[in-house]
């Protein structure tokens, strides 16, 4: 390969790029933290898939368990069929997330990327709740598609939709003015005035530690105190853990 010759990323690919601007080499392959380019430099790896690798590159159990089943023909792109793949991943799940913490969830399967489950989560309140809006919090990431951007808080990153974004209401998150107060009380407030004219919302979406806002920890207390006024007010409490789930706080949910 000439590498003074122009970059085929560089001729060929969209503009619409990122994360590869700020790292100036080609990576080859990755094994655990670590990562090597194509010249055989090798570089700690901070930044994990966004996060998303709990388990490191291609860790050898992960990686021996898809082979077999690539081996074997196994269903890779099923839909929402069942699959024998399907089975032993909620049976797994029920037994060893669910059973243990008494959780009587349902699980849906909405797609890869963190995104997709946010645009499912708010489809399926509007849908229960026969409502359109939606409540979010300062300095909240949700994803990068328009539902979820609407419900996000970072002004650059909203204003990449190119149009409005309706049908949601920001408040502020657990500290955000200061002092730890309440603060989620000015939702309860804006709800029971009389000639608000904001209508009641469908649900509530919260993360309850903020990760591409800054790693903001709610209270406990504000949590719980969220709960009960979206079970005052007839709306559904959405969690979003994509980021902070699957046991980067510890337990398994955030």
């Amino acid at each position: 390969m000439d590498h003074g010759a122009p970059s085929i990323f560089e001729s060929l690919e969209s503009d619409v790029r990122s994360y590869c601007r700020g790292w100036p080499t080609v990576f080859d392959r990755a094994q655990g933290s670590r990562m090597y380019d194509e010249d055989g430099h090798e570089y700690l790896d901070f930044f994990a898939g966004a996060g998303s690798l709990n388990y490191g590159h291609n860790n050898p159990v992960l990686k021996r368990a898809l082979l077999d089943y690539i081996e074997r023909d196994g269903v890779t792109h099923g839909l929402d069929m069942s699959t024998t793949a399907k089975r032993a991943f909620l049976e797994s799940f029920q037994n060893i997330i669910l059973r243990p913490r008494e959780l009587p969830y349902k699980v849906m399967f909405p797609g890869p990327t963190g995104t997709n489950a946010v645009e499912a989560a708010l489809k399926l309140a509007r849908k229960v709740k026969g409502r359109e809006s939606i409540v979010s919090f300062t300095n909240a990431f949700h994803g990068m598609s328009l539902g979820s951007l609407a419900v996000s808080g970072n002004a650059f990153k909203r204003a990449s939709a190119g149009i409005p974004l309706a049908h949601t209401v920001l408040m502020p998150y657990d500290g955000y003015l200061g002092d730890r107060v309440s603060d989620h009380l000015f939702l309860e407030g804006l709800l029971t005035v009389a000639g608000s004219g904001l209508d009641r919302p469908a649900a509530v979406i919260v993360e309850t530690v903020q990760g591409e806002g800054g790693i903001n920890v709610a209270r406990a207390e504000w949590l719980r105190a969220l709960q009960e006024l979206c079970h005052r007010q007839d709306m559904l409490l959405i969690v979003d853990d994509i980021q902070m789930g699957c046991g980067r706080t510890g337990a398994f949910f955030s």
